[in-house]
């Protein structure tokens, strides 16, 4: 099977200047942990649930601070202020995708490399699609009981 066989088409997507407000509400509504950003047709960046909760936490030179104590607490009551930033605040830039002739298999090696739930399909800088690591596991399963297949003793 392939990318293009699997993925999806219709996929939600953002712009560097949308409020992670919208951003989250988004992630939220659609259960999705990520977004591809564009601007126009061209991906720009992508937008996981991994990159809002990262901005809480301390900085690594703040976590080694012995003696110093981290209000964990205090760090929640971050996450107003960043829902009012724009998504180009926050966004991972340098994206990495698969393109949509690539077996599954092969993608998904590309994803759990990275430790990525989901991946953007990609030709270019354009964006095809999205592929989720439930994308694959669905479609194998599917395509071992179309086929009959019988677990092995």
């Amino acid at each position: 099977m392939l990318v293009k066989d699997i993925m999806t088409c219709n996929v939600y997507t953002v712009k560097p200047d949308t409020p992670m407000r919208e951003v989250v509400s988004a992630m939220t509504l659609y259960r999705v942990s990520g977004l591809p950003v564009l601007e126009g047709e061209k991906l720009v960046g992508f937008i996981a649930e991994k990159d809002v909760l990262h901005k809480m936490f301390p900085s690594l030179e703040d976590s080694f601070n012995i003696g110093q104590s981290i209000d964990f607490e205090e760090m929640e009551n971050e996450y107003a202020s960043i829902l009012g930033m724009e998504v180009s605040k926050l966004m991972t830039t340098g994206v990495i995708g698969v393109a949509a002739d690539m077996p599954i298999l092969k993608a998904t090696s590309v994803m759990v490399r990275n430790r990525f739930r989901r991946i953007p399909v990609i030709d270019g800088d354009k964006l095809l699609g999205m592929m989720s690591l439930g994308d694959v596991h669905k479609a194998i399963f599917k395509k071992c009981i179309d086929s009959n297949c019988s677990a092995r003793s």
